[in-house]
C-alpha cells in the first residue's frame, strides 16, 4: 500500500512541477504500471511531450531492514522551447538527480 501511495504522490508532484501551457488540452497517450511485492514500475507519456518512467526494487539494506531503491526519469518541454530531462536514483544514500537540457526538434 505504501508503494502505491508513494507512486501517486510522485506523479502528482511531477504534474504540478511541469510547466502548463494555457488553452491546450493535454491527453495521456501512454500509461503502463506494475506493482508487486518486490517492487514496482510505471511509465506515462502525455500529448504535450511530458513523460516519466520509474522503477523501484525492494532490497535488503541490513539484516533486519529492507528499503526500496528507485531509479527513473522525467521529461518536459518548457515554455521557452527547451526540453528538460531529469534522471535520478534514490536509495538509502539519498536522492541523486542529473539534469539535461536540449532544444526541441
Amino acid at each position: 500500500m505504501q508503494k502505491i501511495v508513494l507512486c501517486t504522490l510522485a506523479l502528482v508532484a511531477v504534474a504540478l512541477a511541469a510547466p502548463q501551457q494555457q488553452d491546450q488540452q493535454v491527453y495521456i497517450v501512454k500509461h503502463d504500471s506494475n506493482v508487486n511485492p518486490e517492487g514496482y514500475q510505471f511509465a506515462y507519456e502525455t500529448s504535450d511531450g511530458t513523460s516519466r518512467q520509474e522503477q523501484g526494487t525492494l532490497k535488503q539494506v541490513s539484516e533486519d531492514h529492507r528499503a526500496i531503491e528507485v531509479s527513473g526519469s522525467y521529461r518536459y518541454v518548457a515554455p521557452d522551447g527547451l526540453v528538460y530531462t531529469v534522471t535520478y536514483t534514490a536509495d538509502e544514500n539519498g536522492f541523486k538527480p542529473q539534469e539535461h537540457v536540449e532544444h526541441q526538434q
